[in-house]
């Protein structure tokens, strides 16, 4: 799984796209990059390269198999014996080679998000020329094939004994969580599509607060606490002096800091200073900026113009924007 992510980020990086991470979790992996495919072309090879890898490594380890232990002599009547009397090694690339020839056919089906589901929409998106319409039509054929998982696992609760996936309760219960989290992933993602091309070409000028309250940095932290945060609407207070953006403080500075300290201590004792702080510009676009958002895990984000704090973009701003605009489509 690991070498099927990296060949996707390698792919991506090769043709400008680059894949700050990969993710490893219980259904899988995902290579998380940082904007979408610019061309379908691109799109194609990060989304085949995948599989291809998998289906590669399956031969690979079931060539490696024979080679370690020969020729393999299978019985018709006992065909469990032959394996058994393959060694730790052998046995052990001869489970790998088909789990990973079942990886890469089963990313092969063509339904977003899985691989397959890239390669249609790359198609679709070089054959019409609008990504919004290849991803709808991949979308709904990733949820086409997430409710027959679904159904396929229903029956064999009841039962029903598939080739490959076998039978029984569990394996049925499995088989419609894998169809379940498909089926949102593919939802998720068309939806994602739709705020990029809502936030495109916005500027965070347009979003932004403007109207904030700031504090001196040497105002004490008692009188921070109980004057300004509770009188004010916002989630953290900027830090300035003489016009210069030093740092924010939030609630959570707060917290960590300790109570009986507070009438000490100021409040560039507790903030974060702007050198730990993601900072945007008044130009930049939404849609990075909301991204950004989501990678570093907060709420807002400081608006910083030549050192100048300009303005706070906050996620509930840029969700409302989505609300307001989305409605204004629909209607």
């Amino acid at each position: 799984m690991l070498v099927h992510e990296l060949s996707h980020a390698l792919a991506g990086r090769l043709g400008g796209i680059h894949v700050r991470r990969i993710t490893l979790f219980m259904l899988g992996g995902m290579a998380h990059m940082e904007r979408e495919p610019p061309t379908w072309r691109s799109e194609l090879v990060m989304a085949a390269v995948g599989p291809v890898t998998s289906l590669a490594l399956g031969l690979l380890f079931l060539w490696l198999a024979g080679l370690v232990d020969g020729p393999l002599e299978v019985d018709p009547e006992d065909p469990r014996a032959a394996l058994a009397a393959l060694s730790p090694l052998a046995t052990l690339l001869a489970w790998l080679g088909p789990v990973n020839l079942l990886l890469g056919v089963f990313n092969l089906v063509p339904g977003f998000p899985l691989d397959g589901g890239r390669v249609l929409r790359a198609l679709i998106w070089g054959a019409t020329g609008s990504l919004r319409r290849a991803t709808r039509w991949a979308s709904w054929g990733g949820q086409a094939f997430a409710w027959l998982l679904i159904g396929t696992g229903m029956l064999m609760l009841f039962g029903l004994v598939v080739p490959v996936l076998g039978g029984g309760p569990w394996s049925g219960l499995w088989l419609m969580f894998i169809g379940w989290f498909l089926n949102n992933a593919a939802l998720v993602s068309y939806r994602q599509l739709l705020v990029k091309e809502t936030l495109e070409a916005v500027p965070v000028a347009r979003i932004m607060q403007t109207s904030l309250t700031r504090i001196d940095p040497d105002l004490s932290v008692e009188r921070l606490a109980e004057q300004q945060m509770m009188a004010s609407g916002q989630r953290v207070l900027p830090v300035e002096r003489a016009g210069r953006f030093l740092g924010l403080v939030s609630l959570s500075d707060l917290q960590r800091s300790e109570r009986r300290a507070w009438s000490r201590m100021s409040a560039a004792d507790i903030m974060t200073p702007v050198s730990r702080l993601a900072c945007v510009a008044p130009q930049d676009d939404a849609g990075e900026a909301l991204a950004e958002l989501a990678r570093r895990g907060v709420n807002q984000l400081p608006v910083v113009e030549n050192g100048r704090l300009v303005g706070l973009l906050r996620r509930e701003d840029v969700l409302k924007w989505l609300a307001l605009h989305e409605a204004t489509g629909a209607s």
